[in-house]
């Protein structure tokens, strides 16, 4: 019996051809085939699927935060040109109001200062004058005394008399400022 088995196992061997694929194999490889085939569209792809689709989400989530970073930068950017703009017109401005107002300070100093040296001037004349009429006047007695007394011892005689000795100083101090005038010419 045993004799027969193999008999007929090499009998069906050698009538089995090689290239001809065996039927339950094949559908046992199949059947395999289609189980794997079910479990990755069925699980493996939507994960995939998900997995893209969050990665291009984030992506495109990225590329518009970047977009609107760069967007607010941007207008920042701006605006602090415009602040910085703005700052240096102010700043100008009130360099030009200082210097006007330098100016101005200036020349009510200036103004000031002239008043204040014409017064002191005018005193200072005004002090001279009055040192000068007080001078002449002094000098006056002082020459009408000397004067008189000098005449006195000329002509002898004592010239005691106010009338006469002023009219004797005067004509000296006449003579005196005649002779005076004809020397500064």
């Amino acid at each position: 019996m045993n004799q027969l088995i193999i008999s007929a196992a090499t009998e069906g061997a050698a009538a089995a051809n090689p290239l001809v694929p065996n039927l339950w194999e094949m559908g046992v490889v199949l059947a395999g085939f289609a189980v794997l085939f079910f479990i990755v569209v069925k699980f493996v792809v939507p994960m995939f699927e998900k997995t893209f689709a969050e990665r291009a989400e984030a992506i495109e989530g990225g590329i518009a935060k970047a977009e609107k970073a760069q967007a607010e930068a941007s207008a920042a950017l701006e605006e602090y040109k415009q602040q910085l703009t703005d700052a240096r017109a102010e700043a100008n401005r009130i360099r030009e109001e200082a210097r006007a107002e330098g100016a101005q300070i200036l020349a009510e100093l200036k103004e000031k200062a002239a008043a204040e040296s014409a017064r002191i001037t005018a005193q200072a004349h005004a002090q001279i004058e009055s040192e000068r009429q007080a001078a002449v006047v002094s000098l006056r007695s002082e020459v009408g005394t000397l004067a008189t007394t000098l005449a006195g011892r000329i002509v002898g005689e004592t010239l005691e008399d106010d009338a006469r000795a002023a009219r004797v100083v005067d004509r000296f101090l006449a003579d005196l400022e005649t002779q005076n005038a004809g020397v500064a010419k």
